[in-house]
C-alpha cells in the first residue's frame, strides 16, 4: 500500500480553475485518492499551483493542509530527477523540458507515493515504479 498520493499541480488547477474538460476527472480522481490514503503535496507542486494566486493566505485556502499533507523533497529525490533528466536529455527530449516533473516523479518513486497526473507519459517512461492515475 501507497505512503499516500502525490498530487501533480495540473489535477489540483484542474479544480481551482473549474477547468470545463477536466473538473470532472479531476474531482472523481482526488475523491479515490483521499479514500486510499493522504493526500500529499510538495514544494514544486505548491510552487505550481501558487501561480494562480496573489496571496500566500488564499493559497493555504484552497490546499489546507489538513486536506494536502505536506512533503519535503528528500535529497535522494534530487539525484534520481537529475538521473532522469539526463536519459530524458539522451533520449531526444528538449532541453527546455521542465524539471519540476523530474522532482515530483523522483519524489513518488523514493517516498513510495503513487502519483495523480493528467501528464502520465513522462513519469511512467522514467519512473516506472510509481503507479500512475491518470485518463
Amino acid at each position: 500500500m501507497a505512503a499516500g498520493t502525490l498530487v501533480d499541480a495540473n489535477v489540483l488547477l484542474d479544480v481551482l480553475t473549474e477547468d470545463p474538460t477536466w473538473l470532472g476527472w479531476s474531482l472523481g480522481a482526488l475523491a479515490s485518492a483521499a479514500e486510499r490514503g493522504p493526500l500529499v503535496i510538495n514544494p514544486m507542486i505548491y510552487a505550481e499551483v501558487s501561480v494562480r494566486f496573489s496571496r500566500v493566505e488564499d493559497l493555504e485556502d484552497a490546499l489546507p493542509p489538513q486536506d494536502f499533507r505536506r512533503a519535503a523533497l528528500p535529497w535522494e529525490a534530487a539525484f534520481l530527477a537529475g538521473k532522469a533528466l539526463l536519459a530524458y536529455r539522451r533520449n531526444g527530449g528538449v532541453r527546455s523540458s521542465p524539471l519540476p516533473d523530474f522532482f515530483i516523479g523522483a519524489h513518488a518513486a523514493v517516498e513510495g507515493f503513487d502519483l495523480l497526473t493528467r501528464d502520465a507519459a513522462r513519469y511512467r517512461t522514467y519512473f516506472p515504479s510509481v503507479a500512475v492515475t491518470a485518463p
